[in-house]
């Protein structure tokens, strides 16, 4: 089956909703808001949808996986923009290596798990 996909975006849901919004717009990402309890968030042609809902167990295992160019160059301006200290239970981890590549993580405000990488060449 040929999709002829041109994008996907997940559903992402927020515990704090505009806690949630501000700290995604700090993390470089556009913001289209397009209902008073969802955004659609852009980095280039790729995007997710933020909504105004929260099931724990739903989040606890949401992750979503961005690669990245550079994971150094992320690393670094990830560090610069000291999201822990503005926004409560964000958390990012540094870059470890693995077999096939290098990621660090960002766990967001409400307990998403972003891991930013970039294959190995």
């Amino acid at each position: 089956m040929n999709h002829n996909a041109k994008s996907i975006r997940p559903f992402i849901g927020a515990e704090n909703f505009e806690l949630s919004r501000s700290f995604y717009r700090d993390l470089g990402f556009e913001e289209k808001i397009l209902f008073p309890n969802m955004s659609l968030f852009k980095s280039g042609d790729l995007g997710f949808y933020l909504q105004d809902g929260y099931v724990k167990d739903w989040i606890d295992n949401l992750m979503v996986f961005m690669e990245v160019d550079d994971v150094d160059r992320f690393w670094g301006e990830l560090v610069a923009l000291d999201l822990p200290s503005k926004y409560k239970g964000a958390r990012i981890t540094p870059i470890k290596s693995y077999d096939w590549g290098r990621e660090c993580f960002v766990h967001d405000p409400s307990g998403v798990l972003w891991h930013f990488g970039e294959f190995a060449k």
